[in-house]
């Protein structure tokens, strides 16, 4: 009885072990697909603002086109007869250096270093100050005011999304990650191994018969 109870005993140990040795084989195997399938969260919300630094500034730069005496004319003057000191032009070109840069490192090559955005807004912000000090943008009403600064605000919003959102969040969903595969491999050796028959000992039942037992031959002879 004994020997019956310590075996269903292990078994539910085993299947105990079993069980959580597969939940966690699920889990590993669902960030492996998750790591393959599509970049992280905090990554895609980093490529979104990137996407909307660009759609923000070009759509800045066509309402000062139309405001100035309209978009033909406009593009005329500051695209094909570009004048550093008076067209917006350069600070939309500025946009899609950024835009393209910033995608094509951690969207598309999916970098994991911070040097790339480095390199982006340190250009940025050095054209920029050098165009305000040297241009003639302040004269030209509220845009020369506007895009500069909304352009040095973006490139800084995009450093620090970059620096402290997207690489420590990835950083810590890959120390998890690495986690629950040591834990999974650690797994196989912590599980109870099937019992054999060998390691369960029941005492022998007693051959010899007991005093009640004789007592009772002797009273039916």
């Amino acid at each position: 009885m004994e020997s019956r109870c310590s075996s269903s005993a292990d078994s539910r140990q085993g299947g105990r072990g079993v069980v959580n040795s597969t939940s966690m084989s699920a889990r590993v195997d669902s960030y492996e697909a998750a790591e393959k399938k599509c970049i992280s969260d905090v990554r895609r919300t980093f490529c979104l603002f990137v996407t909307f630094d660009l759609l923000f500034i070009t759509l800045l730069w066509i309402i000062e086109l139309n405001v100035n005496g309209g978009i033909p004319k406009q593009l005329d003057q500051e695209v094909l007869h570009y004048d550093y000191h008076a067209s917006f032009f350069d600070i939309f070109l500025l946009a899609v250096f950024r835009f393209a840069s910033l995608i094509l490192a951690y969207a598309v090559c999916r970098l994991r270093h911070w040097w790339a955005i480095a390199i982006t807004t340190a250009l940025s912000c050095a054209f920029l100050i050098v165009k305000v000090i040297l241009s003639k943008l302040l004269s030209q009403g509220a845009f020369g005011y506007l895009l500069p600064i909304i352009s040095f605000v973006l490139a800084w919003i995009e450093t620090w999304l970059l620096d402290f959102k997207v690489l420590p969040q990835e950083a810590e969903d890959d120390n998890r990650f690495q986690s629950f595969l040591d834990a999974s491999e650690r797994a196989p050796l912590l599980c109870p191994g099937p019992m054999s028959d060998g390691q369960f000992y029941s005492p022998p039942e007693s051959v010899a018969d007991t005093d009640e037992d004789l007592d009772d031959k002797q009273g039916l002879f």
